[in-house]
């Protein structure tokens, strides 16, 4: 795999043309790391099986060897499971048939005994993604809120063009526009925060079968419990010879809403940058056109948002295909199972995208100004909001024939305001509306979501 992304032979561009911003991830997503959470949970349940004493207990030679290889799952180790996968053409008893070799135990069927291949499958692929999520995902999605939380802070009271329908609205202030976003995303990073993976550990068919054959007397379901929650996972007790994967989709479903969340964003700015409210800095290094030298592309916010769609397009698949099985179980999961690194490698790459664009943008400030200042029309909601307050008859529609589909001056807008059967005090009120003003509680928003993401944050 590393020498592909040096030769440009890969298929995936997650390797190739991604591959020295994903490599990292190898960790948890490659067949190496699924090999060694496999190992691991085997070792980790012969040691607590020999804890309920069933058995003869380890020689402290056996206990050193276990924990040498818990300790230190070498590449070499997973080179020889794959040779002896070549022979049998089943992974998780290569893992089995491994240990009895390496270990060298006087009793080796205390090795996988009582289980199925799943029992260890469904805790390996659980904990790698617990992995990610606290090593990789939290840390990255915070990022993200840091860059737009300095954002919103940076421009909390910079007037900004608003638009409904594509057309201009009652205007409001570019921080509390990003805002919007932080606030949307700080819900789903709260999920995230506070979010466990399951784990089954109940035999075949699920009802422990084999392990209470052997020793009836024994709590077993006890056992599984705690064994599970000691690997920092929630106990299923209830399954088929498989997990549901429920708590599975649970997780995808959080991740495709950050990517949802981070595609709207990534669309806003896009078009920002096509109206010119929003300015984007040059790099004099880079090209933004091969024929046009003046270009200045948003591609880190185009490629994001390609990166995001494709990984929530896998995502809602994964959710689909895994939380169905046929019977007890069926084969197909297990290749599906295998491509989780890939829909999330892609949020990833979208993610960073996301970051680097942010810290290449701007506001427009004067350009927003003017372009507010050109729309006096804006004015037509609080005029006709006071006059409903004044007990005017129909002011909506005395407004409306003003300024529908009309470019209005500040003059028409006062002439219309004089010929008013109102008090003078409202007349006044209504003369001293200042359109560039007009931003309601933008400031106050923004600063209430500012202020509840640091407190969160903090604790």
């Amino acid at each position: 795999m590393v020498e592909n992304r040096k030769n440009g032979k890969s298929i995936s561009p997650l390797d190739g043309r991604y591959g020295k911003k994903t490599a990292h991830l190898e960790k948890y997503f490659s067949e190496f790391a699924l090999m060694r959470r496999r190992t691991e949970v085997e070792l980790k349940y012969l040691l607590a099986l020999n804890e309920t004493e069933l058995f003869a207990q380890f020689t402290k030679t056996e206990l050193s060897n276990i924990k040498n290889v818990l300790n230190d799952f070498k590449y070499e180790y997973f080179i020889k499971i794959k040779e002896i996968e070549k022979k049998i053409n089943h992974d998780v008893k290569s893992v089995e048939v491994f240990l009895i070799e390496k270990l060298s135990l006087k009793n080796p069927n205390m090795i996988h005994f009582g289980l199925t291949s799943e029992d260890v499958n469904n805790l390996s692929y659980s904990l790698l993604l617990k992995e990610y999520l606290t090593n990789e995902q939290l840390p990255q999605v915070e990022k993200v809120m840091k860059n737009i939380f300095d954002k919103a802070d940076k421009w909390k009271s910079t007037i900004f063009p608003a638009r409904t329908h594509g057309q201009m609205a009652s205007p409001t202030t570019a921080g509390k526009e990003m805002s919007v976003f932080l606030n949307r995303l700080f819900e789903q990073y709260k999920r995230l925060n506070k979010f466990k993976f399951c784990g089954k550990f109940n035999g075949a068919t699920g009802n422990y079968s084999a392990m209470y054959s052997a020793f009836p007397k024994y709590n077993w379901m006890k056992f599984s419990n705690e064994f599970i929650k000691s690997l920092d996972l929630v106990p299923n007790e209830v399954t088929t010879q498989i997990d549901s994967h429920d708590v599975w989709a649970e997780y995808f479903s959080i991740i495709i809403q950050i990517n949802s969340i981070l595609v709207d964003l990534n669309k806003d700015v896009w078009l920002y940058l096509m109206l010119g409210n929003f300015k984007i800095s040059s790099n004099k290094n880079e090209v933004g056109s091969s024929t046009m030298p003046h270009k200045i592309n948003p591609i880190n916010f185009e490629n994001s948002e390609g990166n995001l769609e494709l990984s929530n397009s896998l995502l809602e698949f994964f959710i689909r295909k895994l939380t169905k099985s046929r019977l007890q179980r069926d084969l197909s999961d297990s290749t599906v199972s295998r491509n989780l690194g890939v829909g999330l490698t892609h949020a990833f790459l979208g993610l960073n995208e996301t970051i680097v664009g942010l810290k290449k943008v701007n506001v427009n400030e004067e350009k927003c100004k003017n372009e507010i200042e050109n729309h006096t029309e804006l004015l037509a909601e609080p005029i006709q909001t006071i006059l409903r307050r004044a007990g005017l008859k129909d002011p909506y529609n005395e407004i409306k024939k003003l300024t529908r589909g009309k470019i209005i001056t500040e003059k028409m807008i006062n002439n219309f305001i004089e010929n008013l059967q109102v008090d003078e005090t409202v007349k006044n009120e209504l003369k001293k509306l200042n359109v560039v003003n007009y931003i309601g509680q933008a400031e106050k928003i923004t600063q209430n979501v500012l202020n509840k993401v640091k407190k969160y944050l903090k604790q």
